[in-house]
């Protein structure tokens, strides 16, 4: 286990970002909707490019179908 981030998420959005709360919060926004994970994949992606780190290292641990997430990076 690596760190645990709380992550809350916005989809639907007009344009893609992360916004550091804390040192453990993040606030995202994502273009994609929320049907068929769309949304889940499309923060993976933003997390993973905002962080400098693969999406593999990125796995959401609760949440999947909240805009309330905790996410690992390991």
């Amino acid at each position: 286990m690596g760190r645990r981030i709380s992550v809350t998420v916005k989809p639907s959005s007009k344009s893609p970002s992360v916004t550091e709360l804390t040192e453990d919060a993040l606030h995202a926004a994502v273009r994609e909707p929320t049907r068929d994970g769309k949304a889940n994949r499309a923060l993976i992606e933003l997390l993973a490019r905002h962080f400098g780190v693969a999406k593999s290292t990125i796995k959401i641990v609760r949440g999947h179908r909240s805009r309330h997430k905790i996410i690992d990076l390991a």
